[in-house]
């Protein structure tokens, strides 16, 4: 196995034009392999720290400071070192959250290592983490309406997907969510919403709805238009911890205040209204006790985890110990290493819970989330919506696999636990 020669890094744009890390990883055999971090807008206060420099620059969000670490600290360490002892090294520098050099700058030294390391096997960095055998294609959860910090705050909630449960590959399974894409965006345009020929931060329609049950039943008539009534089914993203203040969820666009346990019944008549697969983050992320109630309200309901989970073993083993949800959104800049983010998918499925590789709303057109999915097996994935192109990059780069690998797909879809 070959070691690390070069390491550089540079400062990118994200799908907002806002800065983010690049680097690329040089070995000495000569293979060499790029990666470029993403930027989440509704970060839980318990994810790895993203380092921003502060001042004038971009507002503040540069990461100039984050790409001298990269060619710094981070350099120094894995240079001379074995690529597969690569994410080793780079805790040696620092620990979680990587306050001191910014989890961007890791995270980016980390995946294109592990990028780098499957070029020079000269395989995908899919099947470099998968081994042999056909590849696990995950199921694919598409946004369709977008509201908190996705679209301004257009509804309360953060996005309302779907799932094509029904679906027998995964090409078919983008086509019928971009059907029911645009199936409700026709439908919205002729309800008098103008904002439909618009998309928000991950593709999705930004439309100020009256309410969030307005939205949910938006998409199922969109997936009615679509011909697709019975094979695609909803996931919300409700982000509960962008609109808790002062001990209660604020719906802000309804002007109601609930608690935890009105917003459980508020989102158990959501599930038995419409035909709603997956619920995440219902709570804020510390609502260690409404997560609870939430478990035991919505049996046969995927219960996700995200700002509660933060793709951190520890989070996800307190929630396991306590029988809190039964799914984990694994988003890898939330944790700083590709093999972190990896024992998370491992340690979620030991216990039984289902894994949701998932991008994050400021992306690039980089795609390597997509080989991560395949390659740990995840069975399913959450890129955003059918629309621009830092989304389609990972749709597409998960039908490039399905054409020139041997494959399977993570479906149709199966009751939760």
């Amino acid at each position: 196995m070959s070691r690390v020669r070069e390491v550089r890094g540079w400062e990118a744009l994200d799908s907002r034009g806002r800065p983010t890390v690049a680097c690329r990883v040089t070995l000495d055999g000569g293979a060499a392999a790029t990666a470029t971090v993403p930027s989440g807008a509704s970060a839980g206060s318990h994810e790895a720290v993203e380092l921003r420099d502060g001042g004038a620059r971009y507002g503040g969000r540069g990461v100039r400071t984050a790409v001298s670490h990269v060619e710094g600290a981070l350099a120094a360490a894995v240079i001379g070192v074995d690529i597969a002892a690569v994410d080793d090294a780079l805790r040696s520098v620092d620990k979680p959250p990587y306050a001191a050099v910014g989890a961007n700058a890791v995270l980016a030294v980390s995946v294109a290592a592990a990028r780098a390391g499957a070029a020079e096997a000269g395989v995908t960095l899919a099947r470099q983490l998968a081994g042999d055998g056909p590849l696990l294609l995950p199921m694919p959860m598409v946004n369709i309406v977008s509201g908190g910090a996705h679209a301004a705050s257009a509804i309360d909630i953060q996005d309302v997907l779907v799932i094509p449960h029904a679906a027998t590959g995964f090409a078919e399974a983008i086509e019928w969510a971009a059907a029911v894409r645009t199936a409700t965006a026709e439908l919205a345009q002729r309800r008098g919403h103008d904002a439909a020929a618009l998309v928000a931060d991950e593709g999705g329609l930004g439309l100020r709805l009256p309410t969030n049950r307005a939205a949910l039943e938006l998409v199922v008539d969109g997936i009615d238009a679509a011909g697709l009534t019975g094979r695609v089914g909803l996931a919300l993203d409700l982000a509960a911890t962008e609109f808790f203040d002062g001990g209660a969820y604020h719906l802000r666009r309804e002007g109601r205040r609930l608690t935890a346990t009105e917003l459980i019944d508020e989102v158990a008549s959501w599930c038995a209204d419409y035909p709603v697969l997956s619920v995440e983050d219902p709570l804020a992320e510390d609502d260690w006790a409404g997560w609870a109630a939430a478990t035991g309200r919505l049996p046969g309901v995927q219960l996700v985890g995200d700002d509660l989970f933060v793709t951190d073993l520890d989070r996800l083993a307190r929630g396991v110990a306590a029988g809190v949800g039964n799914a984990v959104l694994v988003k890898p800049n939330q944790n700083g290493l590709v093999s972190g983010a990896a024992a998370v998918v491992r340690a979620a499925r030991d216990a039984g819970y289902r894994t949701i590789v998932s991008a994050r709303s400021g992306e690039t057109e980089d795609a390597w989330v997509a080989d991560l999915a395949v390659g740990w097996r995840a069975g399913q994935i959450k890129v955003g919506s059918t629309h621009r192109s830092e989304r389609t990059a990972k749709w597409n780069r998960l039908l490039e696999l399905a054409a020139l690998e041997d494959t399977t797909f993570a479906g149709p879809w199966k009751e939760t636990r």
